[in-house]
């Protein structure tokens, strides 16, 4: 008869290989002077997207009066879009609502007026010269609330990426700076994390029909400005 002992012992015989297996990293003592800093590369480009959205809000005394207004609306607006040269993947519903609408006096029970619907859409659009044609299209077939436009770049990574080695060439430079004066010199890169973002120009208050209906001639002014791609790295050294 086997004992206990023995069945522990053949475990333990079996489970020895596979604990071998696992071999722990020993990093090497930092042996000079660590130095931590951080910087930032910063590019300027010409925004070639924008992005807007667009919607109706329409009122009637019964909640299907006032959907069949808004679709009738809705419509025009997206067809003015694709005639404007939007494509069908640039339009997407971001936000339908219908609500009741009531009167409320002082001691009085709410009374029920009618029904309120909006339905907005998120545009994108790729064409700024004919940024602001599109947005007096909308206005001019019922479109009654816009916000934006918002400016990016669709392909940011290019940008970014001369940001990263603006950002790491500025660290470097004040990594040596650091040393000379403290009569070292850089011996190796530690450590590097970063962090980045697009930030565009901030864009103009929402527009009113009665604002684009005021231009009868000329299209609403847009102006693209240039958006910033920004890169901020934190770099650790060791100095010898």
């Amino acid at each position: 008869m086997i004992s206990k002992f023995a069945v522990a012992a053949v475990l333990a015989a079996l489970a020895a290989p596979a604990a071998a297996q696992v071999v722990p990293v020993v990093q090497a003592p930092v042996v000079g002077t660590t130095l931590a800093v951080a910087a930032e590369g910063k590019v300027e480009r010409a925004p070639d997207v924008a992005d807007l959205s667009a919607g109706v809000v329409t009122q009637a005394k019964t909640a299907s009066e006032s959907m069949r207004l808004n679709a009738q609306k809705m419509s025009a607006v997206v067809a003015a879009l694709k005639r404007a040269g939007v494509a069908d993947r640039d339009i997407q519903t971001s936000g339908l609502n219908l609500s009741p609408q009531y009167l409320y006096r002082e001691n009085q029970p709410p009374v029920l007026t009618g029904y309120q619907v909006s339905n907005n859409v998120m545009v994108r659009v790729r064409d700024l010269a004919d940024m602001g044609k599109t947005i007096d299209a909308l206005v001019a077939q019922g479109a009654n609330q816009i916000n934006g436009p918002s400016f990016r770049l669709d392909k940011p990574e290019p940008a970014l990426d001369e940001a990263r080695v603006a950002a790491m060439t500025k660290a470097r430079q004040r990594a040596d700076l650091y040393a000379k004066a403290a009569g070292l010199r850089v011996k190796r890169i530690m450590q590097i994390s970063e962090g980045s973002a697009v930030t565009p120009p901030p864009y103009p208050v929402p527009m009113m029909r009665a604002q684009a209906m005021e231009a009868k001639d000329a299209s609403t002014p847009i102006s693209p400005g240039e958006v910033e791609a920004t890169v901020t790295v934190n770099v650790v050294f060791e100095l010898e």
